[in-house]
């Protein structure tokens, strides 16, 4: 259990990949009605 371990956090880092133990940060893209600034319909 240390940066060896692939399957904990600190072996994610270490090893610079991502999995159940090391999720992403998910980006909220911006929809195209934004980048225009159009209301959106409903």
């Amino acid at each position: 259990m240390g940066k060896g371990d692939v399957k904990t956090k600190r072996g994610k880092i270490a090893n610079k990949t991502y999995g159940a133990r090391r999720k992403r940060k998910i980006k909220k893209r911006t929809t195209i009605e934004e980048k225009l600034g159009t209301p959106r319909a409903k």
